[in-house]
């Protein structure tokens, strides 16, 4: 490393998360790429996709949300899935390639819940409450107009919802992947729960924020029991939504002294936060970023997420002790080998080229 480079040290340091060693600090960020097949199973052109940031020195690469059931946790159409043994076949040479070319692999576990906006086993999504999400759904999963009102859901859906988790985190360890990442952010189910206007339940799911963290905490725990001696199990949190980048905590730093305490206390190796800016603070009233809140109050490894793609600031929230590890996901895109081009001082593009998605992708545009 060249000394007008060496001020990010901090992001070439080796380090490990339940044991799953990893070559940099320097992560993939989980990006949708709506380009599996109708029925749910990776492609050659997406195991490519993977191996080619794998190859350019991320240490460790998260998948995009995969669905967990044939019930009502599928997205939209052509997502990918990990809920078959057919997923499960197609799956292995993609982690195989990753693991060829020297990075780890997570697979990211989704329900989309009423965030849905296309599933081809149901026409009906599931919520904490009868609640229509806010904002409008996204044309890159070819919707349009306001999402339909979810069905508020049963103590039968939950029970169905935390085996699914369970199942898909089996099947994604069978798979070969290093670890899992539970979908707790962005709105959807997991994070319906958690949050206040879209849960109006009167039961043990609703009301206090212990309450509306319960099923996150729940579906962390029973991971953990079910395959956490075998491979890492983490959780993604967030306060933005897909349709409402604002939103906020009400109880603000308590709440996430809540949040974080209590999805820690389920066992979870890590938790990875994602804002709009990982740098800005949580709250207006707060000088703490949320990754500096969830390292607070869980005491576990944080993974950072949130324009991040100024080498400056991707080191700097690691040498603060805030977050242990970063991801990158539109500078990732733009530049496949982003950490051999830091490491080097080569210069970085701002360009994400056209052919990294399918036809019909895009990026989330709020996932940066």
């Amino acid at each position: 490393m060249s000394d007008r480079n060496a001020r990010y040290e901090s992001l070439f340091r080796p380090t490990s998360i339940a044991g799953v060693n990893l070559t940099n600090r320097v992560a993939l960020a989980p990006m949708s790429r709506v380009s599996a097949t109708a029925e749910g199973l990776p492609t050659d052109r997406m195991g490519a996709y993977y191996r080619t940031f794998a190859d350019g020195g991320f240490g460790l690469l998260i998948t995009e949300g995969l669905y967990i059931d044939d019930q009502a946790s599928q997205g939209y159409y052509f997502q990918p899935g990990i809920s078959s043994s057919a997923q499960v076949a197609a799956w292995k040479p993609v982690v195989d390639g990753v693991h060829a070319s020297g990075a780890k692999f997570f697979a990211q576990l989704m329900h989309a819940g009423s965030q849905s906006q296309g599933n081809r086993h149901t026409a009906t999504t599931w919520a904490p409450s009868a609640v229509r999400p806010h904002g409008e759904q996204l044309s890159m999963y070819r919707g349009s107009g306001p999402y339909q009102m979810p069905e508020a859901m049963t103590a039968e859906h939950i029970d169905q919802v935390r085996t699914s988790f369970v199942d898909a985190a089996k099947l994604a360890r069978d798979a070969g992947f290093d670890g899992v990442e539970l979908h707790g952010a962005n709105g959807y189910l997991l994070d319906a729960f958690l949050t206040d206007y879209m849960n109006t339940r009167t039961d043990e799911y609703g009301g206090t924020v212990a309450n509306r963290v319960r099923l996150a905490a729940e579906v962390s725990a029973d991971v953990v029991a079910a395959v956490g001696a075998d491979i890492a199990v983490g959780i993604r949190i967030s306060q933005g939504k897909v349709s409402d980048n604002h939103h906020r905590w009400p109880g603000r730093e308590d709440d996430a002294a809540i949040i974080f305490g209590t999805l820690a206390a389920a066992g979870v190796d890590y938790i990875h936060t994602t804002e709009y800016r990982a740098l800005a603070p949580a709250f207006d009233d707060s000088s703490s970023t949320l990754a500096e809140l969830a390292k607070r109050h869980s005491g576990l490894p944080i993974i950072a997420n949130g324009h991040l793609d100024d080498p400056r600031d991707a080191a700097g929230i690691l040498d603060s002790g805030s977050a242990d590890i970063v991801t990158l996901a539109k500078p990732a895109l733009a530049n496949r080998d982003w950490p051999q081009r830091v490491r080097a001082g080569r210069p970085l593009s701002p360009d994400v080229p056209a052919d990294i998605f399918g036809p019909t992708a895009s990026i989330k545009d709020w996932e940066v």
